[in-house]
């Protein structure tokens, strides 16, 4: 199975315990997965492709209505399962979840307190959410069908303190999340403790990652740094010697050149330490521009 897969079956095993917290995640479930008929005195669907969002929803229909709905399940590429609720079970559902015919909104009064907008968000993951693999990258959306509906579901959401965003995509609308932190959250939210430590543990190897790459991408590019640096000093002391410049060079400086020449490797503390008497880092570096400045000059005069 999939990650999200993995998650969907984590939070499908979280019951509520309060009954008004049972309403409020069947309500979400039949937001974001029901059909509303009016045929045959009013028929509510409940269409899915996950066996546990299916299950939970039986089970709330149970512990909330006493209502044993008939459930099918079609074979295709997918197994998809439907519960359907006819006549007098539709109405007393329709009624306990202040649903409206079109079944498109759900009233605020079901989710007015915190722990019910738990029971909302889990719901509406369970019946229309996905998320990444974080191994790969992070991303958590839950797909809904118009922009009133984004817009509650987003308000809810950031009552938590998680900032999710939403995103149009074709005829239908997107609210996100992307990330890490926030997810994280999300599935503490939802309850799904497992896929959270899993999240967690990934998280830590990939930044543990990123700081050895980091250190390695700083390091490498010190050395190229200075390796250039080396060879460009190499380069110039050559000038000033095939220019038969070195006797007109002070003594300091005579003496840095030969030094460089005979350790071309060697990072500027090691050439101090092997000039006599010995220099440190900052004065062996003024002596090399100062053997730079000079060979940059010769170069100005041959071209002249």
């Amino acid at each position: 199975m999939s990650f999200s897969s993995d998650v969907k079956a984590e939070v499908a095993t979280v019951i509520p315990n309060a009954r008004h917290c049972q309403i409020a995640e069947l309500a979400a479930i039949f937001q974001f997965c029901a059909s509303y008929s009016p045929e045959d005195g009013g028929t509510i669907k409940v269409q899915t492709e996950n066996v546990g969002t299916a299950k939970i929803c039986f089970t709330l229909l149970q512990k909330t209505c006493r209502i044993r709905c008939n459930v099918r399940v079609k074979h295709t590429h997918d197994k998809v399962y439907y519960l359907e609720l006819k006549g007098e079970d539709a109405r007393q559902v329709s009624d306990m979840l202040k649903l409206q015919d079109n079944i498109e909104e759900v009233s605020e009064l079901l989710v007015e307190k915190m722990c019910c907008r738990r029971s909302f968000v889990s719901g509406a993951f369970l019946s229309a959410g996905s998320m990444n693999n974080p191994i790969r990258s992070y991303h958590f959306e839950i797909v809904c069908t118009s922009a009133s509906q984004a817009n509650m579901l987003m308000r809810l959401i950031n009552s938590f303190g998680i900032e999710s965003k939403m995103v149009q995509r074709k005829r239908y609308y997107v609210v996100y999340l992307k990330e890490g932190e926030q997810i994280i959250d999300m599935l503490n939210i939802m309850e799904a403790h497992q896929a959270l430590l899993q999240m967690e543990n990934t998280r830590i190897v990939k930044e543990m990652r990123n700081a050895v790459n980091r250190r390695v991408n700083c390091e490498t590019a010190n050395i190229t740094k200075t390796v250039n640096a080396a060879v460009k000093q190499v380069n110039d002391i050559i000038y000033i010697r095939d220019a038969g410049y070195f006797g007109q060079l002070s003594e300091p400086l005579r003496q840095m050149a030969e030094v460089r020449l005979a350790n071309p490797e060697a990072a500027l503390k090691e050439l101090g330490s092997l000039l006599s008497p010995p220099v440190g880092k900052s004065g062996v570096n003024h002596r090399l521009r100062k053997l730079s400045e000079i060979a940059e000059n010769l170069r100005k005069q041959d071209i002249c």
